[in-house]
C-alpha cells in the first residue's frame, strides 16, 4: 500500500517546482539545483510521489557514449491536479525559498 502524501515543505519545493514545467522530463540533480535539496531528501520525495502515481519516470539514454542512462521525472495528470490541491495549502516560505534558489543560480 502507498503511503499518504507528505505535507512537508520539502516535498511542497519539488511539487512546486515540477509545477514550473509540468509535462518536461526533469532529472534529479535539475531538481535538487532548482530546489537547493540534497539527494538524500530529493530522492525519497521522487520515489514516494511515484509511489503515489504523482510522478510518472523514466530512463533517458545518454547522448555521449560510456554514460548510464540517467532517471527522469515529471507530473503524471493526476499529479498535477494532486500538486495544485496540495500547494494550496503550502508552506508559506516555498515561494520564497524557489526565488532564493533561482537568484543564486
Amino acid at each position: 500500500m502507498a503511503r499518504t502524501a507528505n505535507r512537508s515543505r520539502q516535498t511542497h519545493l519539488v511539487l512546486a517546482t515540477l509545477l514550473e514545467r509540468p509535462s518536461a522530463w526533469r532529472h534529479g540533480y535539475d531538481l535538487a539545483k532548482e530546489t537547493g535539496l540534497k539527494s538524500g531528501t530529493l530522492y525519497p520525495i521522487l520515489i514516494r510521489l511515484a509511489e503515489q502515481g504523482m510522478l510518472a519516470e523514466d530512463w533517458e539514454e545518454s547522448d555521449s557514449g560510456g554514460r548510464p542512462p540517467r532517471h527522469v521525472y515529471r507530473l503524471s495528470a493526476a499529479g498535477v491536479k494532486a500538486a495544485r490541491a496540495i500547494l494550496q495549502t503550502a508552506h508559506p516560505d516555498v515561494a520564497a525559498t524557489l526565488r532564493a534558489a533561482k537568484a543564486s543560480r
